[in-house]
């Protein structure tokens, strides 16, 4: 498999979802429902802060017995990021994703925010690569050639 984080981020998109550290975990919880995501990325400006995922909400939030509605996101965050290039490979950002115990992969250029790409982006590429995979090798065995 060669695909690379840029073609992913081609594929899916490169729309952001993010919110500021002084915001409410119950905002960025609210808003993580809303968009159907797992995480947001943690902005100040235009500068990339740090993540807050549900995971962060339910170990530094509810297992502590705090409120929602009066920590701040940037009470939470995870703001030691790893990050990737649009050029890392699929299989590097697993590695990555595996290593770091993460689920989420904000990618950037330089200091250019460009996207972020989660596990399940990950997978479903592979899953695809496989798919054409075998249907090549389907096509090889039947005989039919491509004209």
């Amino acid at each position: 498999m060669s695909d690379t984080i840029g073609s992913i981020l081609d594929k899916k998109g490169r729309e952001i979802w993010s919110i500021s550290p002084e915001a409410t975990v119950y905002d960025a919880i609210a808003l993580m429902a809303e968009k159907r995501v797992g995480a947001l990325l943690v902005t100040s400006g235009s500068r990339l802060a740090g993540i807050v995922s549900e995971r962060d909400y339910a170990r530094k939030v509810i297992l502590q017995g705090r409120s929602s509605k009066d920590t701040r996101v940037g009470e939470i965050m995870t703001a030691d990021l790893v990050t990737v290039s649009p050029g890392e490979t699929v299989e590097e950002c697993m590695r990555i994703m595996t290593r770091a115990r993460i689920r989420h992969l904000p990618v950037m250029e330089g200091k250019a925010l460009m996207g972020v790409v989660s596990i399940g982006d990950l997978v479903k590429a592979v899953i695809a690569d496989q798919a054409h995979t075998i249907q090549q090798l389907h096509t090889y065995i039947g005989g039919e050639y491509p004209a």
